[in-house]
């Protein structure tokens, strides 16, 4: 899937954006739409939204005050453990066989609360209240977790819609100024995935269709993600044919054994190093990975030498 990059040299932005024969018309459709007029809340959704990515749907996830409605949710809920407990307590102290039968038997609860018994329509309405609060606790649980596996954005996205959205001016007014200042507390919809050095260098640099910002002084590109990807995957695969085809080839020829143990050591180095950054490998996998191109170096040396 095409994912949109920004990027910032020399006041220049690029973003991605799904082009193909037809698509041209459709970028050119993008940027008409971003130079027509609109003030306000209007100018910064229609500037999101030329995105078809959805990267630059950037917003603040409003951590601490999520915090404190899950602090203020748990506190309501041990408030009301704490009353639960206490008729738990006077239904083990009383001799009053029906109350005790009401503690045990939920049909002699409802029953005893639908007939205006006091006590039990208190009990009733404290269980109606912990089930009703601790179904939101539990959702707002969920959701929190839900937000906090959402990515931070991309620095360079955040910075590219920040170039955009303060100047000349903020685009919103009021304390929505403001809203983009934190990078710890915002969260991007749509992150890209693909953050591999070779990837983030070439988005960096790659040719881009501009549009000009608010107040001219940059512009933003929007280009093919479909044309990165395909770079990275034909320059990977050429790196990989080199390094398995080259290194072979050239241990074949050489005939120092020293000379090939310090080829071995190089070629290993290379190849964990093109991992690293023509990947989007974990380190585990790296080791994994360089571990089982160096055995294949070793055994062909090996058997080189055994035959010699």
């Amino acid at each position: 899937m095409p994912y949109s990059t920004f990027h910032l040299c020399n006041k220049r932005v690029s973003m991605s954006m799904p082009r193909s024969s037809p698509s041209k018309r459709r970028t050119r459709a993008h940027l008409d739409r971003a130079t027509k007029s609109k003030e306000g809340y209007a100018n910064v959704a229609r500037w999101m939204a030329l995105d078809a990515d959805g990267e630059t749907h950037i917003y603040r996830k409003f951590d601490e005050l999520a915090a404190r409605n899950l602090l203020f949710f748990q506190s309501e809920l041990l408030a009301l453990a704490a009353q639960l407990d206490h008729f738990d307590e006077k239904d083990a102290e009383t001799d009053d066989m029906d109350l005790k039968d009401a503690a045990m038997t939920w049909e002699t609860l409802e029953r005893r609360a639908a007939s205006d018994d006091r006590g039990a329509k208190s009990r009733m309405e404290l269980i109606m209240r912990i089930r009703e609060k601790i179904i939101e606790y539990h959702e707002a649980l969920l959701l929190h977790s839900e937000i906090t596996k959402l990515r931070r954005p991309n620095r360079r996205v955040l910075d590219a819609f920040l170039m955009w959205f303060k100047q000349p001016f903020p685009a919103l007014g009021g304390r929505a100024k403001t809203f983009l200042d934190d990078p710890d507390d915002l969260v991007a919809l749509n992150a890209v995935s693909e953050t591999d050095f070779m990837s983030e260098y070439l988005r960096r640099h790659w040719p881009a269709q501009k549009e000009i910002s608010r107040d001219a002084s940059f512009g933003i590109g929007r280009y093919d993600e479909g044309s990165v990807t395909l770079a990275v995957a034909i320059v990977s695969i050429l790196v990989a044919a080199v390094l398995l085809v080259g290194s072979i080839t050239s241990l074949y020829f050489v005939q120092s054994d020293a000379a090939k143990l310090g080829m071995i050591a190089a070629f290993t180095a290379l190849f964990a190093t093109s991992v690293g950054t023509m990947t989007t490998a974990r380190r585990a996998e790296i080791f994994a990975a360089t571990a089982a191109y160096a055995a294949v170096l070793v055994v062909f040396v090996s058997g080189n030498i055994s035959s010699n």
